[in-house]
């Protein structure tokens, strides 16, 4: 079964190749995403990685995290599961009178 990875503090100029590379030597790599800015397509500094088995995924955690990779040290573990977000309404304005009048 196929395992998601977190890879954190990565400089802003790595690429999704770069990640596919330095993961590529624990196994075979399902996908390799850096996570980008809307309207800006400047690196989050942060992307995940999937990989084809979980003895792969965990061997690339073991190995990679704490580890230096552009001049960075790495966060590397287990994505976890994506939440729904909930949108609280917040922000904007409210219209309406001030309760000063």
């Amino acid at each position: 079964m196929a395992k998601r990875i977190y890879v954190g503090n990565l400089g802003y100029d790595t690429s999704s190749m770069d990640l596919e590379r330095l993961f590529s030597q624990f196994g075979t790599v399902r996908s390799a995403d850096i996570i980008m800015e809307r309207g800006t397509d400047r690196s989050k500094g942060f992307g995940f990685v999937e990989m084809s088995s979980d003895q792969e995924a965990e061997a690339a955690i073991q190995s990679l995290n704490g580890k230096e990779f552009g001049g960075r040290q790495l966060t590397v573990n287990e994505a976890k599961p994506r939440t729904e977000r909930v949108d609280r309404g917040g922000g904007g304005y409210r219209g309406g009178r001030s309760s000063d009048w």
